[in-house]
């Protein structure tokens, strides 16, 4: 090029003069090398310089020591200049993973290039890359979807190459269009063994090798005696008894032993699900009290089961039978739940009298339960009616068996606890794995009572005394008979206004009638005795055994005679002197 084509500049004299070599620069970076230069190449003095130049010591000293490390890029303050600029091969993978699947996080794509590089730019770096290179619009995907892919070894290679990359289960899920679930099982069969986890597996169980054993099959025959159990019911007595089949398998079974046995098949069936009105958020909400007439039986006369049922577990928690569907049985199976769970904030019950009582009522307003009704003709508002349809297939077949009231309450126990332990049909979908109602009715309570606030709560009706020798208990000077066998035990009296139970343990030992005299707590008359068949045997048997007419079960006695108070009769002379005691 000529002389006459290069740009003119004009001849300035050589000067050290820093205000007049200040207007000749025409690049800060310039005005800060010339700044420093005397003092990186002739060592002149810090302090002279900054005097000369207008700017602090320390900002010298400063700029000198990043020049000295950085060299000339010391002098670019620009961010683009000073930052470390990550390789052309890893900016290009970045680009292109983020174009041939967008869902890709920032941290996901470092990873993946740590696997790739063996380094890993920080997120802030994996965006600025994308922000300032390029996307191209349309990239061919490496994979086409999993469930299009025609070979299963390809389909499970591409699931294992994509994870060796580093990518994360979701993204591979999302990336070849499948489940999360789906590429953890074949991650865990490659784990385990290795290139064959890559291959089909035959379907169906190995020859030879059966779910369904012969010992397991005589245990659904045994169940299936009672022709009311379901399919699901004998799946749930099954698995309390280490046996665990699913519904559908003892269904297949239970059909084949109908038609090998001639057992009869339960009429229940699927009903159209009703919205309840007492359905429960947490545990304790609601609890739903009902009496069942139990017409099953061969002891003689009409016996009936009384139930209380915590709505949200569905956890039968107390229940007692009795010959009579009285208050004070009610209160009795009442007080036995309270006392071991607490109080709940609502009791559900129907119309009946007893639950309705003045008696019952107040008791309510002291433990602070609030009551509510179903409505008139449809019972199927209350769950325990779903219970007590359990109830009658579960148990009214072995009470149709009980020949006496102790084998009847024998039974009846036998069927709370493996209600109360088998699973139960409304939390077969649970995802915490409780599937019985103990499991999900757990340690939680409803609200606690000091014994004494329960025992003013049921004073009126509940009274606790020992029995004597021949068993018999003092109350309001009679004597009341409860059992012999019982002897110095504790045993609870329940009072009504016409009736007195004396029950132990829960379970009614005796049954009366009373009188009281005009407006008197005091009882006139306790009559028509009633003994219930126990299971608690006299120590000693009986020489002869008495006619109920031969001897009395209620007998009023005297009252207590006052005590005197004692006062000795003359003060005792000293045995010594005060003096020679000194």
């Amino acid at each position: 090029m000529s002389a006459s084509g290069r740009r003119g500049r004009r001849r300035v004299e050589p000067t050290d003069e820093w205000e007049l070599l200040v207007p000749l620069f025409e690049w800060p970076e310039q005005e800060s090398y010339e700044e420093i230069r005397p003092l990186v190449l002739f060592g002149s003095s810090v302090a002279e310089r900054a005097e000369e130049v207008g700017t602090s010591a320390s900002t010298l000293y400063r700029r000198m020591d990043r020049f000295e490390i950085e060299g000339m890029e010391s002098l670019f303050d620009s961010r683009t200049a000073k930052r470390r600029r990550l390789p052309p091969s890893i900016r290009r993978l970045i680009v292109e993973l983020k174009a041939e699947h967008p869902p890709l996080s920032l941290g996901e794509i470092a990873s993946i290039c740590y696997v790739r590089f063996g380094r890993r730019p920080s997120k802030h770096t994996v965006g600025r890359v994308l922000s300032e290179e390029p996307i191209p619009l349309k990239m061919m995907k490496r994979f086409d979807p999993y469930h299009q892919i025609p070979q299963p070894t390809d389909r499970r290679l591409a699931v294992v190459s994509l994870h060796s990359e580093g990518w994360s289960a979701k993204s591979i899920a999302g990336y070849l269009r499948t489940h999360k679930s789906t590429v953890y099982r074949v991650l865990k069969r490659w784990i385990e063994e290795g290139e064959e986890g890559l291959e089909d597996r035959p379907h169906g169980r190995p020859k030879g090798v059966r779910k369904v054993t012969l010992k397991d099959i005589e245990a659904v025959r045994r169940l299936q005696q009672n022709p009311e159990l379901g399919e699901f019911r004998v799946h749930a007595a099954l698995a309390q008894m280490g046996i665990h089949l699913s519904p559908a398998t003892c269904g297949r079974i239970m059909a084949l032993n109908r038609r090998l046995y001639g057992y009869g098949k339960s009429k229940g069936g699927p009903r159209q699900k009703k919205q309840m009105p007492f359905a429960s958020s947490r545990r304790h909400q609601y609890w739903t009290i009902d009496v069942r007439y139990v017409d099953r039986h061969r002891v003689g006369g009409k016996v009936y089961a009384i139930s209380i049922l915590e709505n949200h577990s569905r956890a039968i928690l107390a229940s007692a039978i009795s010959l009579r569907q009285d208050l004070t049985s009610y209160l009795s199976v009442l007080y036995a739940a309270v006392e071991h769970y607490g109080s709940p904030e609502t009791i559900v019950t129907d119309g009946g009298a007893i639950f309705c009582a003045n008696q019952a009522n107040a008791i309510y307003e002291a433990l602070g339960i609030a009551k509510e009704e179903i409505e008139r003709g449809k019972p199927w508002q209350s769950y325990i009616e779903t219970t007590f349809n359990i109830q009658r297939r579960m148990a009214d077949w072995h009470f149709a068996r009980a020949s006496s009231v102790p084998e009847l309450v024998a039974v009846h126990d036998g069927w709370v606890d493996a209600y109360n332990h088998q699973s139960h049909w409304a939390h077969r979908e649970r995802k915490d794995g409780r599937r019985c109602p103990l499991e999900v009715l757990g340690w939680v309570s409803g609200r606690r009572h000091e014994p004494e606030k329960l025992a003013r709560a049921f004073f009126s009706t509940r009274f606790a005394r020992t029995l004597d020798q021949r068993g018999y208990a003092r109350f309001r000077h009679w004597l009341i008979y409860g059992n012999e066998g019982l002897a110095r035990c504790e045993a609870a009296l329940w009072l009504s206004k016409e009736n007195l139970t004396v029950e132990y343990a829960g379970e009614p030992l005796s049954h009366y009638e009373v009188e009281y005299v005009a407006n008197t707590g005091r009882l006139r008359e306790v009559k028509n005795p009633t003994l219930f068949e126990t299971t608690y045997a006299l120590p000693q048997l009986r020489l002869f055994e008495l006619d109920d007419t031969e001897w009395l079960k209620a007998l009023k006695v005297g009252e207590y005679a006052l005590r005197r108070s004692w006062r000795p009769q003359a003060l005792q002379e000293v045995l010594f002197s005060y003096t020679e005691a000194l």
